[in-house]
């Protein structure tokens, strides 16, 4: 599978934008870099081992303080270059 067959379009930022991803339980976290982005995924450059990525799900933190985030599954995995889709999030009624 190769990066231009995404079904929905990409953004491409033309400086570097900073994220996180951290594990699920909280346990690790790792910087990145968002390649690109979409509705239903992202292309990301990771810093570190990719080691605690076989958890295969995790969040990608997109602001420092951690108020923003997608909830992800590994898509792909090339070197430091990481491929996740966005899981749908459920929605939670009263």
């Amino acid at each position: 599978m190769s990066w231009d067959k995404r079904k929905a379009k990409r953004v491409h930022f033309e400086h570097e934008y900073r994220a996180s991803l951290v594990g699920s339980d909280g346990a690790w976290q790792r910087d990145c870099v968002i390649l690109d982005i979409s509705e239903t995924g992202a292309r990301l450059r990771i810093e570190g081992s990719p080691d605690v990525l076989k958890t295969r799900e995790f969040f990608l933190s997109l602001s420092r303080m951690g108020l923003v985030f997608r909830r992800c599954e590994l898509v792909r995995l090339d070197g430091a270059e990481v491929g996740v889709r966005f899981k749908a999030s459920r929605t939670v009624r009263a």
